[in-house]
């Protein structure tokens, strides 16, 4: 997270659509971004996923259908999102969601490489009984 600043975007509006599974938000500065739940999982900015340094990061796998359950306000600089993996504990702030819009088709290739590389799957593990 790079901070605040009186020049970074503000939301002015933020849609969940419960059936596509995308987060629609809008800026200040007339841009507009869908990001997608999984992809808002995956990239939770929480010490659980990024850890709490380079090379920290644990891969998120199984998370193509997960769902946000809530959006929490946190003061005037951010969201957290509750999914229904129990995931609760990322705070999204408007620089970190107006950079995930910008630049998601990147890091969504990449987050792709990796799970290709580590042999795992975005579709969760079923139990066997």
């Amino acid at each position: 997270m790079a901070g605040l600043s009186n020049q970074t975007p503000i939301p002015t509006e933020i849609k969940l659509h419960k059936q596509s599974k995308i987060m629609e938000i809008a800026f200040n500065d007339g841009s507009r971004f869908n990001l997608p739940f999984e992809g808002l999982r995956v990239f939770s900015p929480s010490a659980e996923v990024r850890g709490h340094g380079p090379g920290q990061e644990t891969l998120q796998v199984g998370k193509k259908d997960v769902d946000i359950t809530a959006v929490e306000p946190v003061g005037q600089y951010a969201v957290t999102l509750v999914f229904d993996d129990q995931h609760d504990s990322g705070i999204y702030s408007w620089d970190y969601l107006y950079d995930l819009g910008q630049h998601y088709d990147v890091y969504w290739r990449e987050y792709l490489r990796r799970l290709a590389d580590a042999g795992e799957s975005r579709e969760a593990k079923t139990l066997v009984k």
